[in-house]
């Protein structure tokens, strides 16, 4: 069979060979619309790539999967499956086998084949660049032959455990520091230079959130980022690759004009309520890397002690100020497509306006130099798709789009 009639086939959906070099981006936080970041940018000239491919392109604005965080985005997204799937559904859970709070960041936590390792096992030759290496061990899972490293750790690539060396002089940068828009310009960078040096069939790149969390749609700082990344898509469209980019998340503000944090700090209010040690309230945002943005998010999952008062404490969380949803397990599983085995007894999450702490003991806000944005709740799921070309109609027959049909769509419908 020519590649040009080759499927490949992994969690249930067929994929087309690309026809020629297929580059998926993940555009970390990147909030979508008239008031995005995106098109902030394009209105005021600053992404002229962008601006003269609107006509010739597809783009849309869709929803991500919940909750809105950067793992379980990343993982629906690459394996085109929802998290009861993939069983990613935050960067915490707590481990029922050892009643801990466990960091999810192992790839022994993925449950469903990447797209990456279907397409490698079929003989295409893969590339997958992240920022930060804690999502580069989930996304390079049964990789063997596909290049695999992150920004993070780009001076400790090597060919056994990432198939590439030397990355620094390759793409002629500096290490980059992880809190800095650099991390994500590095991923980019290098992109390029793997594309002029070697045939790929395949190519992700997944940016990191930074920018994002410290600064708004219009910005000096966020406009200025999404130039320089307008210049890098053209230089790949330019390579002849076709381009296509969606986001993990939205990102919203979740502070008052006169600089106040809207927090629920929910561990205190059930403390509170029902007594100390009643509920345990897992900040599932939270992971190593969390100055920018305190661990606060708009997703929480509640574990209760005592099971026969899960519906009294539901009823309490419905009359906190700033809610969004309150589900039981069962609705969670069925309603949000939630692993059963990694959620809670209660799903809280707050509105567009308003993030979620556990005690405010607990969240160090020093380090938050700017306004608070984040993410995690329906307020933060709506994201871009775009695709470098015109996709054939039978595309809207799919309804709501969703960040990982990006895969489906930049293959299937052409």
């Amino acid at each position: 069979m020519s590649s040009s009639n080759k499927k490949v086939t992994v969690n249930g959906k067929n994929y087309n060979w690309p026809k020629k070099t297929s580059i998926i981006i993940c555009l970390d936080g990147s909030e979508p619309g008239p008031k995005g970041y995106i098109d902030t940018a394009i209105q005021m000239g600053l992404m002229p790539f962008m601006k003269s491919m609107i006509s010739k392109s597809t783009y849309e604005v869709g929803k991500c999967a919940m909750p809105s965080f950067t793992n379980v985005n990343n993982m629906s997204i690459v394996t085109g499956t929802t998290p009861n799937v993939h069983g990613i559904c935050g960067n915490f859970f707590l481990d029922p086998e050892l009643g801990t709070e466990t960091l999810m960041n192992d790839d022994s936590f993925l449950r469903a084949t990447t797209i990456f390792e279907a397409f490698e096992k079929a003989g295409a030759k893969v590339a997958v660049i992240t920022a930060k290496d804690k999502l580069r061990k989930l996304l390079g899972k049964n990789l063997n032959k596909a290049i695999c490293f992150s920004s993070e750790k780009a001076d400790s690539a090597n060919m056994k455990d990432n198939r590439i060396e030397n990355v620094l002089d390759l793409v002629k940068k500096p290490l980059p520091e992880v809190y800095s828009s650099d991390l994500s310009e590095f991923i980019f960078a290098a992109g390029v230079e793997i594309i002029k040096k070697e045939k790929i069939d395949i190519m992700y790149l997944s940016t990191t959130d930074y920018i994002q969390h410290k600064c708004a749609p219009g910005s000096e700082i966020a406009n200025k980022f999404y130039h320089m990344i307008d210049g890098y898509l053209k230089q790949l469209y330019d390579l002849g690759c076709e381009i296509s980019f969606t986001a993990d998340h939205g990102m919203k503000g979740k502070t008052n004009e006169d600089g106040s944090l809207n927090v629920i700090y929910l561990q205190d209010e059930l403390d509170s309520k029902f007594g100390k040690d009643a509920c345990n309230v897992v900040c599932t945002i939270t992971d190593p890397y969390v100055i920018h943005h305190g661990a606060f998010g708009s997703f929480v999952t509640i574990y209760c002690k005592d099971k026969s008062k899960i519906d009294e404490i539901m009823v309490f969380l419905k009359t906190i100020n700033g809610v969004d949803l309150v589900l039981n397990h069962k609705d969670s599983v069925e309603k949000l497509h939630q692993p059963e085995d990694r959620i809670g007894d209660i799903v809280f999450t707050s509105n567009e306006k308003f993030a979620i702490g556990k005690k405010k003991t607990d969240h160090d806000l020093t380090k938050l130099k700017e306004p608070l944005r984040t993410h995690g709740g329906r307020g933060e799921s709506d994201i871009p798709i775009f695709i470098s070309k015109k996709l054939n109609g039978n595309y809207k027959s799919k309804g709501v789009l969703k960040n990982y049909d990006i895969f489906d769509l930049a293959l299937n419908y052409g």
